[in-house]
């Protein structure tokens, strides 16, 4: 392994003040906007869609400017970083590994996460690149700043139809991370398991994850005692 790349919303930063602001936005309890988020993640639609319950005719990327016009745009700081952020991205550059933070985003996003300077060799979004996950083309730009063959190159990610599936299309590596909503809902569905070379719950195994693909590598093949790595499966879980 000689790149790791991660996404970002519920693998190196937690969604809370996310769907907390839209709520506050909205004018309904926290709860009530998180219960139905978690009801679209369960079905296997997009968290957004719980906007939409709430409001129907709602025009989320519209919404998401009037917030920012009225100063109440996207905010992001330390605290929104799960704990084990720094110390596993760290730790992999410290074992010379290349890290990469690329995942959904909008450029304010991208500017927020730079300014935390975080233990990463580049930090991108989708709305930098024009493209955003599951689209194909963000991940031939994920495989142009790889710096490595796809093969070489982990994906790390929580949400199986716009990380797992498309990551491996893509030829990389994957690591499913049981964090989140769909991370921990999605986790044991037989496509994931079936797709997933390696599967986390938290970043810091990362790390112990390189050294043993090294040991591994290339041609070693997974025996049923080891749960750890498996391939195939579907690409949607939708």
């Amino acid at each position: 392994m000689e790149t790791i790349v991660l996404d970002i919303g519920e693998t190196l930063v937690r969604d809370d003040r996310h769907w907390a602001s839209w709520a506050n936005w909205l004018g309904v309890p926290p709860h009530t906007l998180s219960a139905l988020v978690g009801a679209a993640v369960a079905q296997g639609r997009e968290a957004t869609d719980a906007l939409r319950v709430l409001r129907p005719d709602m025009d989320v990327e519209e919404a998401y400017r009037a917030r920012a016009a009225a100063g109440r745009g996207e905010h992001l700081d330390e605290s929104d970083l799960y704990q084990d952020v720094r110390p596993a991205l760290g730790e992999l550059r410290a074992a010379g590994i290349r890290v990469v933070v690329a995942g959904n985003g909008s450029v304010r996003a991208a500017e927020l996460l730079r300014g935390l300077d975080l233990p990463a060799d580049m930090v991108v979004t989708s709305d930098e690149w024009g493209a955003r996950k599951p689209d194909p083309a963000f991940f031939a730009r994920v495989a142009e700043v790889a710096g490595a063959a796809p093969e070489a190159t982990l994906y790390v990610g929580d949400h199986p139809a716009e990380d797992l599936f498309p990551a491996a299309a893509a030829g990389m590596r994957t690591a499913h991370l049981r964090r989140g909503p769909y991370g921990h809902w999605w986790a044991e569905h037989p496509d994931v398991v079936g797709t997933a070379d390696f599967r986390i719950d938290a970043l810091t195994e990362l790390v112990g994850l390189v050294g043993s693909a090294a040991r591994d590598a290339p041609d070693a093949s997974p025996g049923e005692e080891d749960k750890m790595v498996r391939r195939g499966g579907l690409r949607s879980v939708r």
